[in-house]
């Protein structure tokens, strides 16, 4: 397998979500003539798939006649965006009116002050000043509040009371609405998110690899014109045959394996509909995930559309990333303990900005709640061992990213249509249908069509164990300067490209300490950063890591940051070197002129090339396992390496 067919397997899994994006299956591709593009060596191969992205209604820069069309899903508080927005105001430049831009917005969750910057610069669009307000919203990201909103509005000359009646408007907020569920459609849940001629484009990447697809659809699009399309109508041509919508695939930390997974339905979970149903959907997900919330109207449709066929199961999968997840979950399952989890449930989901401690015993009250028994469920974290125990079943089946279903048994990734929904459901009933002719009895029928799923579907494990790679889609690895720990000659090699924010990769740290052990002397780990453009602090982290590298501690403070990934700011930084006991005029020296950025940046450029664009993904003497897998997964590749190895020193002794 090429390091391309990787690239375009695992792209999607960074954003994200709903997450993973790009696939090789259902190709969907301009099959217009094309002309040689300009080589460009240096920069990483993209999908060929297109998608079908609509620009009306949306602000653009550019004249109709350009030949490319960039469809920018962007953030204003996302640091990778404004690195990005520099790029594309320099290929504005270069390219000038080949090139048109169209700005769509998706201002993450977890960035407080992006939805207000989105609004201010739409109120300043319904004055004729969006791109005005635009360039200076990412020239200031760090000082985005409300004063400075209404500061830039009046530096542009706007009438500021027609400017605040339009940021309060629904019409506004329904288009930030539709375009963050567009970038969901599109597989585009991470900023900043680019759809060049309809080709997706992940993240903050070098202005080579932007030119390198602009060149190639530039290209396609003068074929286009000399074959008599007008220009005006490149755009409409080349994405007329491109998907409407990301296929159902995997999300970070998930493997690309079988669909279809035992899942067990505790007794003590939340649960909507009869205990008899023909079909059991079972849903991990995160209180504070945007894309929980954006499923939550599809999952009510079901509960209307089969009351008697359908029951729901609820599974907590707090991402770490979201900081009032868990205190959520915790709140839902204290509401579950007086039987309130759906009342709680939809509180939250209708306020997934405000879930402090304060918004939620104020919910609980409205909902008339015993106070004093639900204050104390909380503050003495009374269902801690259950939501932790509902996060290791859902790594289990690769619900590591939200929402994640398992309709039957069935998997069904992110915040899907109904319709996604209603054919596997349909489809089950049928099943259901034909097994209780046969005689299984109701309270047996979903332990049946699950195992009978189970068992039906290629090679599928009851664990992810699928994610390490056939024999052909070995890589070479080269270790060049990364911090490596074991034996020099050990016989088996492990490379991880890790992200010190990622929760995946920090839940799998325990896995990697365990093989440290059960392989003593026959294993070397050797690290390569991928921080990735979601994760603010990543690329700080790494470099701290690399400045304790310097110092011969990398190991040290790989600890540190990931047993802290919620503690990733520049003062804790500084308070782990001290703790492990750095030179700190050395390490702040360090720091302060990014020394290690240009490795990093190697790093992620390797990583991309051999398909490591996700994390955790891992290269076991070159062979890919990706995501935080179980130990048996390491195991199995590991022993089979071992073998080999054996083997060979067998021949070589003969």
């Amino acid at each position: 397998m090429k390091p391309h067919v990787i690239v375009a397997l695992l792209v999607g899994l960074v954003l994200g979500f709903v997450g993973g994006r790009a696939t090789n299956a259902s190709k969907s591709t301009s099959t217009t003539p094309t002309a040689a593009a300009p080589a460009r060596p240096n920069a990483r191969p993209v999908d060929p798939t297109v998608f079908k992205v609509p620009i009306e209604g949306s602000p653009v820069r550019g004249g109709e006649n350009a030949l490319v069309t960039i469809v920018e899903f962007s953030d204003y508080q996302c640091p990778f965006c404004s690195r990005a927005h520099v790029t594309v105001k320099k290929l504005e430049d270069d390219y000038g009116s080949k090139l048109r831009v169209v700005m769509r917005q998706n201002p993450l969750s977890f960035h407080p002050r992006a939805r207000p910057a989105a609004l201010a610069a739409l109120a300043a669009g319904e004055q004729g000043k969006y791109w005005e307000m635009h360039d200076m919203l990412f020239a200031n990201q760090k000082s985005i509040e409300d004063a400075d909103l209404e500061k830039y509005a009046t530096q542009l000359g706007l009438n500021l009371e027609k400017w605040k009646s339009d940021m309060a408007s629904p019409k506004l907020a329904d288009i930030i609405s539709k375009d963050s569920t567009a970038s969901s459609q599109f597989g585009a849940n991470g900023t900043p998110a680019f759809f060049i001629n309809g080709r997706f484009l992940s993240g903050a990447q070098p202005i080579e690899n932007f030119k390198a697809l602009i060149d190639e659809e530039m290209a396609k699009a003068e074929a286009l014109v000399k074959s008599g399309v007008p220009a005006s109508q490149v755009y409409a041509k080349a994405v007329e045959k491109g998907l409407e919508r990301a296929p159902s695939r995997p999300q970070q930390g998930q493997p690309a394996g079988p669909t279809v997974f035992k899942v067990d339905v505790p007794s003590d979970s939340p649960v909507f509909g009869p205990s008899n149903a023909k079909v059991t959907i079972v849903e991990w997900s995160d209180f504070e995930c945007p894309f929980c919330g954006r499923v939550v109207p599809t999952v009510q449709k079901i509960k209307e559309t089969y009351p008697k066929d359908v029951r729901i199961v609820w599974r907590n999968q707090p991402l770490s990333f979201h900081a009032s997840a868990k205190p959520a979950a915790m709140a839902a399952m204290a509401a579950h303990e007086q039987g309130k989890f759906w009342e709680m449930h939809d509180k939250l989901f209708a306020n997934q900005r405000a879930l402090d401690g304060a918004s939620l015993e104020k919910y609980a009250q409205e909902l008339k709640l015993d106070m004093a028994k639900f204050k104390a469920a909380i503050a003495t974290n009374k269902f801690n061992t259950k939501i932790e125990s509902d996060i290791a079943a859902g790594n289990v089946v690769g619900a590591n990213g939200t929402p994640t279903f398992f309709v039957n048994g069935r998997q069904l990734v992110g915040a899907q249509p109904f319709e996604a929904f209603k054919t596997m459901i349909d489809e089950e009933i049928a099943k259901a249908d034909k097994a209780l002719a046969a005689g299984t009895k109701p309270e047996d029928l979903y332990t049946k069509l699950n195992a009978d799923n189970v068992a039906a579907a290629p090679a599928a494990p009851s664990a992810p164990s699928a994610g390490a790679a056939p024999e052909g889609a070995v890589q070479k690895i080269e270790l060049g300067e990364a911090p490596v720990k074991g034996p020099k000659g050990a016989p088996v090699t492990l490379v991880a490209w890790s992200d010190f924010e990622c929760p995946f990769c920090g839940r799998v740290v325990p896995t990697l300490h365990q093989l440290e052990q059960d392989y003593k002397g026959k294993v070397k780990f050797a690290f390569k950063h991928q921080p990735l453009p979601m994760h603010p602090n990543a690329k700080a982290a790494a470099q701290a890591s690399m400045a304790a590298h310097e110092q011969g501690k990398f190991w040290e403070m790989h600890d540190k940051l990931f047993a802290n990934q919620r503690a990733l700011d520049r003062a804790s930084l500084d308070k782990y070197a001290q703790e492990i006991g750095l030179n700190m005029a050395k390490f702040k020296a360090a720091m302060d002129s990014n020394k290690f950025d240009k490795q990093i940046e190697a790093d992620m450029t390797a990583g991309a090339a051999v398909g490591a664009s996700a994390t955790p993904s891992f290269f076991i003497n070159g062979r890919p396992l990706v995501g935080a897998q179980p130990l048996e997964s390491f195991k199995r590749v590991i022993d089979e390496e071992l073998k080999k190895a054996g083997g060979a020193v067998a021949a070589e002794a003969k």
